[in-house]
């Protein structure tokens, strides 16, 4: 059976500087996503054994465990790939003249202008209850851009939607530099997005075919 592998970093642990210092950089990727990995695959082989043995009695447990895991994995998957220094063309705005014009206009159909969508994205991630995250998403029954909130990696999502940006507010995203200001780091995260990163994932979550009936 396949297992799940840790990605490499895209960038070296110091790139993101001064968003965000190498250190929690490598402890993030290297111990805490690394974690999620090992959690997945470990509670996949649980399974396989409650199969095997025709054992239940721990399967809600399991299937929670492997959602969170698995969510944690592929949230930070995204995570990384939707960051990139300024140097290399992270923060600001997406812009038609960048290349991603078709991303822009959906963010100013689906919210009214970036700079509320903007607000409203770090609004529900700093506001997110206990861990979790901020996503934006794309919708596919209404063809639509939304918000979403993400507690711990699992719920409070629509069925369905597909995360092209995603913003960590887990306290070990951001702690050893921010300390308990989290609305500072949200705030900060604006200037290393990675837009040519997430105009590929909202054109490759709108190209797909849902089936899903509106």
């Amino acid at each position: 059976m396949a297992t799940y592998t840790l990605p490499e970093l895209p960038y070296d642990y110091a790139a993101l500087e001064p968003v965000i210092n190498p250190l929690i950089i490598e402890l993030h990727h290297d111990k805490h996503h690394a974690a999620y990995v090992k959690g997945a695959n470990d509670t996949l082989e649980q399974l396989a054994e409650a199969r095997d043995g025709d054992a239940w009695g721990s399967i809600n447990g399991l299937e929670k465990n492997l959602a969170f895991h698995l969510s944690g994995h592929i949230l930070h998957s995204i995570y990384w790939h939707n960051m990139a220094a300024p140097k290399e063309g992270g923060g600001g705005e997406p812009l038609a003249a960048d290349g991603v014009g078709e991303l822009a206009d959906a963010i100013t159909g689906s919210f009214g202008s970036f700079a509320k969508f903007r607000t409203q994205l770090s609004k529900a991630a700093a506001t997110t209850q206990g861990s979790g995250w901020g996503v934006l998403a794309y919708e596919p029954v209404s063809g639509r851009l939304i918000v979403e909130q993400v507690y711990d990696h699992q719920g409070n999502v629509g069925q369905g939607s597909v995360p092209i940006l995603v913003f960590d507010a887990w306290e070990h995203a951001f702690y050893l530099q921010y300390k308990n200001q989290k609305v500072d780091f949200i705030d900060a995260m604006w200037g290393v997005v990675n837009w040519q990163d997430v105009a590929r994932r909202y054109a490759d979550a709108k190209d797909r075919t849902p089936l899903i009936t509106p």
